[in-house]
């Protein structure tokens, strides 16, 4: 009864558009993009403002209903799902889409939390400025799913994570109040930075509903080119050169196994891959430009490959001759994640270690995992220059989906998680804890660090409606907030 009170209620609210309880309707949204969790929800709240999220949370809080906060279900670790309770509220915050302002000569942008990532980029470029994140699934991240993760993606190298680009926040806490910081000031000394606490927590601590967000200056072009080296080694050899002598303009350093590249080839129509013969590791190099810098820049880019080359650096090399090829390139990086899906299962771990240290983590982990594991492959690729690379280890043939990831997948992920944390890095460097890897969080964490999330979770959400179970793990001594 108190369940059916509590739905009546929220419809007022929000209006026959603002809530549903239709199986039909909710069913792609309780599912994670990766497919591994199903949860079940009691309805799903699809508000319009930032007032309908306080009013319905502060109802959410007088009839101690969880809230599960989504954007455009795209994370990776399970973050937005529900449990399969069917308890909780999915509050979806995709129709809140407005572009609040943008400020030209500020080089400030204020947005709705369901914002769309292209949407945000084209606004951008409509402005002559630019957002400068961007990553595969830009056609359906949101703005608060991305502030909620900390999100990274290619261009972290240059202009760092999602909390870099943020300058003001708007959030919902757990009590229904509305939190705006949403204003930037370069200088101010009033106490905690509360927005940079709520970045990357999840929707545990708070519901983002709007950011103020930096724009910086256009490029005039890009330069793209494709490496083949030997050894991961050589990759952060050539990494180290570029950063010496294009520091200003390098924007993109990403390796790649062949192992992933020939997948590729294999799963993506018309795919063609850039260098002839065999290397067996890839490298996808960025440059950008002003306008006029566009053949100095080609000049350097050719310089620098040139003296690689004669060095034995790398094997061979292409530039990319126009942004379509450009473009292509980029493809094939991107589709790496969906050409290992289609293969079958697997565990992939979004890992950080010190950059100094990665190449050769890289180099010692992979014979590691596969002696430990026989008939699995291990593969990293990603975004070495900050330190981030995407470990997966590939289940051998003919394991079965599901069956393999419960049976040896986890072992798997805490052998892997034992040799990031003895490095001193990081379980999860840019996709989130969620779900999928909060007990590991658990397990591998500084006990100080995790009693004191704990202690920030109980202080602003005692009745632990906020994203349950995700990310914060279960207190010790007793139940988790």
């Amino acid at each position: 009864m108190q369940m059916k009170t509590f739905l009546e209620e929220a419809a007022g609210l929000l209006g026959a558009r603002g809530l549903t309880s239709d199986a039909g309707s909710m069913a792609p949204w309780l599912t994670d993009w990766r497919g591994r969790y199903h949860g079940r929800a009691c309805a799903m709240a699809l508000p319009r403002s930032t007032e309908e999220v306080a009013k319905l949370v502060a109802l959410c809080a007088r009839y101690r209903v969880p809230v599960v906060p989504q954007g455009g279900n795209s994370g990776m670790s399970g973050g937005a799902t529900p449990d399969a309770s069917g308890n909780a509220l999915l509050l979806s915050l995709r129709r809140m889409d407005t572009i609040r302002s943008l400020d030209r000569e500020a080089r400030q942008i204020t947005c709705d939390a369901g914002v769309i990532l292209q949407t945000l980029q084209e606004a951008a470029l409509a402005e002559d400025l630019r957002f400068p994140l961007t990553l595969g699934g830009r056609g359906s991240a949101t703005v608060g799913g991305l502030v909620s993760t900390n999100a990274g993606g290619t261009q972290v190298l240059r202009h760092g994570s999602m909390r870099a680009q943020v300058l003001g926040l708007e959030a919902v806490l757990a009590n229904g109040e509305i939190l705006d910081a949403l204003v930037p000031l370069k200088k101010d000394n009033r106490g905690f930075d509360l927005k940079q606490l709520l970045i990357g927590s999840e929707g545990t601590l708070g519901i983002v509903t709007a950011a103020t967000l930096r724009l910086v200056s256009p490029v005039g072009g890009r330069m793209v080119a494709w490496a083949g080296v030997d050894d991961v080694r050589q990759a952060r050899q050539l990494l180290l050169r570029l950063q010496e002598h294009a520091p200003e303009k390098l924007e993109g350093f990403e390796i790649m196994p062949a192992q992933a590249i020939n997948a590729v080839r294999d799963y993506l129509p018309g795919a063609r891959l850039p260098l002839a013969g065999n290397h067996p590791w890839h490298v996808l190099i960025e440059l950008v430009h002003a306008s006029q810098e566009e053949s100095r820049v080609k000049g350097e880019m050719e310089s620098l490959l040139s003296g690689a080359l004669e060095s034995d650096l790398i094997g061979d090399a292409t530039i990319a001759a126009n942004e379509a090829q450009a473009e292509h390139f980029w493809t094939l990086r991107d589709s790496i994640s969906a050409a290992e899906r289609a293969i079958g299962p697997a565990m992939q771990h979004d890992i950080s270690v010190p950059v100094a240290g990665m190449a050769e983590f890289i180099a010692r982990a992979i014979p590691l995992v596969e002696a430990r594991f026989p008939g699995t492959r291990a593969t990293a690729f990603g975004h070495m220059g900050d330190g981030n690379v995407h470990f997966h280890v590939l289940a051998p043939a003919g394991a079965e989906p599901g069956v393999w990831e419960s049976e040896v997948g986890q072992p798997i992920s805490r052998f892997v998680h034992d040799l990031v944390t003895s490095e001193g890095g990081s379980i999860s460097a840019e996709h989130g804890i969620g779900q999928m890897k909060r007990d590991e969080l658990g397990r591998t964490g500084d006990p100080v660090h995790l009693a004191l999330m704990q202690t920030v979770k109980a202080a602003l959400d005692p009745q632990g409606i906020l994203n349950p179970g995700k990310l914060v793990p279960v207190a010790t001594g007793g139940g988790n907030p």
